[in-house]
């Protein structure tokens, strides 16, 4: 047995000086009283002097508490207990190389003697490093609400997109940007909850229509790319087309499935999606000029009423060019006094006599002379001027009305008609506005008509308490394009108007069309049962006006009885049409 024993115990230190762990011996003040040649391989960058008599001195400098914890706290931890576990230890950096990390374990032997254990984790911390700044780069590159890639991804393959058909003329790529139509009509309606789980269904019906092998069955090997940009804004991208047609198939089969019906909760919503697409750009400089080309070419599907996708076209360009010329020339107009208000009278059919007029706006620029409301009302919807636009007209509007009450005495008009934007009925004091210019002006409240196409007075409660708030002013509400919009004659008792405006596009058919007179008589008869008065736009001719006097409409106003005019020659068509005298 006593021959056996030294053999087991040089065993033992030969374990212990080639194990690929440091282990370091010391007494409970750190003096060490055996190291392994690990340990102090590990330990020597931190003693320049090579002096490695005591442990808590040479690891001072990366961990002063431990020599507060062996001699504090090392009597309470029993034999065999462990004082600290895996405790980080860096080390300097030598030279331009990375930190060294070691792990650090300290227990308690006996009495009086500690046992450490030095590791290097260096390697393992920097996997652990690399593994978070991947999750956190993949946290920055994936959209939170619908877990698609956002928009940092989305240009970075376009970009790559671009650079394969400059090195390949036959790689052939295509961007699809998705714009959700009036979507912000579900949030106001439904609540943000809501529009949000919209949104997800949204992205996963774009997800399921362009994955691979379902969307361009006659793509070869193509790569597709869907990413939320923002908002209701989605962009896909198509790499490996074969034919620049394929972009077409998708886009085509993509507007067909977002436009069909959802369910968020309970409740159907209908929602529509327009899209601009741009088929291998040639002259794009980079992914950004790419996403705003097909951003141009979604806002023309807009344009053309949403529910469609639209081909960027180079034209495009400088037709935004130009709307964004006129917008900033039309702020400069809004301040500078060059809008004015002219008028088109409104005629009892039965009569002859004007009883009304129509107020619509005119711009007189400094340069192009009068510039045609066909060139600026839309872009001063689509660029939220038309709320200032709007509330020029009425106020402009309703103080001529009582200027013409004093010069023309009884050959004054009795009736002011106003339009209505989409933009006014959305916003919340429209009412107030309204009740402010019949103040201002002493307009009374029966005199003023506001008009609201069809397509709007249609839409959700919250415009219809809008339309309520107006009419307990004491107004009247009238249904302008009616046959255009959404609604029909089964449901237009439950609309809260008061006239029924019926449009040109009827009107100027009534001689041609025996269908259009139908329609027309129709909704006559039918406005008529409900105790709403009529009004035919856009009569042009004698043979347009005794078809709308026989069916019995009760206004009409047109050019056959006078174009809109400004207010001085208004005044004297009013007074030349007077069964008597004017007082001007």
């Amino acid at each position: 047995m006593s021959e056996a024993a030294p053999t087991a115990y040089e065993a033992l230190i030969q374990f212990l000086y080639q194990v690929p762990i440091g282990l370091v011996q010391t007494s409970l003040d750190g003096e060490i009283t055996m190291i392994n040649p690990m340990a102090a391989q590990l330990l020597m960058p931190l003693v320049p002097d090579g002096n490695l008599s005591n442990l808590f001195d040479v690891l001072h400098a990366v961990a002063p508490q431990l020599r507060g914890w062996s001699g504090g706290g090392a009597p309470e931890v029993p034999p065999g207990g462990v004082i600290c576990e895996s405790l980080r230890l860096t080390l300097p950096a030598v030279q331009q190389g990375a930190p060294q990390t070691l792990a650090l374990r300290l227990l308690r032997l006996d009495a009086g003697t500690l046992m450490a254990s030095l590791s290097d984790v260096s390697y393992m911390v920097l996997q652990e490093q690399q593994r978070l700044a991947k999750q956190l780069r993949d946290v920055t590159r994936i959209d939170s609400l619908t877990a698609m890639p956002n928009r940092m991804v989305a240009l970075e393959r376009i970009q790559g997109a671009l650079a394969a058909a400059a090195a390949d003329a036959q790689r052939q790529f295509a961007v699809l940007f998705i714009n959700c139509d009036r979507f912000e009509r579900i949030n106001l309606t439904l609540g943000t909850a809501a529009g949000d789980e919209l949104l997800r269904m949204v992205a996963a019906r774009i997800n399921g229509t362009v994955r691979l092998g379902d969307a361009v069955a006659r793509a070869t090997g193509p790569v597709q790319t869907a990413a939320r940009l923002g908002g209701d804004e989605f962009v896909v991208v198509l790499e490996g087309l074969r034919i620049a047609d394929d972009a077409r198939i998708v886009a085509q089969r993509l507007t067909e499935v977002l436009c069909k019906p959802y369910t968020v909760g309970d409740r159907p919503v209908h929602l529509t999606a327009s899209m601009g697409v741009v088929v291998c750009p040639e002259t794009a400089a980079s992914a950004d000029s790419v996403l705003q080309d097909a951003s141009l070419a979604m806002r023309e599907a807009k344009r053309a009423h949403g529910a469609r996708y639209c081909v960027f076209e180079p034209l495009m360009k400088e037709q935004a060019w130009r709307r964004g010329s006129i917008e900033g020339e039309l702020r400069r107009a809004l301040t500078e006094g060059q809008l004015f208000v002219v008028y088109q009278p409104i005629v009892d059919l039965r009569s002859g006599r004007p009883v009304g007029a129509e107020a619509l706006v005119r711009w007189r620029h400094p340069e192009r002379g009068i510039v045609p409301p066909i060139e600026f009302i839309e872009i001063a919807e689509e660029t939220g001027l038309i709320g200032r636009l709007g509330e020029f007209v009425l106020r402009e509007s309703c103080r001529q009305f009582m200027a013409w009450a004093d010069e023309l005495g009884e050959c004054a008009p009795l009736l002011l008609s106003v339009n209505l934007s989409r933009a006014q009925l959305f916003e919340g004091g429209i009412a107030e506005q309204v009740a402010t210019a019949l103040r201002v002006s002493g307009l009374p409240p029966d005199q003023l008509q506001l008009e609201v196409t069809e397509s709007l007075a249609a839409q959700d409660d919250r415009i219809q308490a809008r339309l309520h708030e107006l009419k307990a002013l004491g107004l009247s509400l009238a249904l302008d394009d009616f046959g255009t919009g959404y609604s029909s004659l089964a449901s237009l008792h439950q609309l809260p108007v008061d006239v029924v405006k019926i449009d040109r596009s009827f009107v100027s058919q009534a001689e041609s069309s025996g269908h259009h007179r139908v329609l027309i008589e129709a909704t006559l008869r039918v406005a008529a049962s409900l105790g709403m008065r009529t009004v035919a736009e856009g009569i042009e001719t004698a043979g347009q006006a005794g078809i709308l006097q026989a069916l019995q409409c009760d206004k009409g106003q047109g050019y056959f009885y006078a174009r809109p005019m400004p207010s001085d020659e208004a005044a004297r068509w009013f007074c030349a049409r007077a069964p008597q005298p004017c007082l001007a």
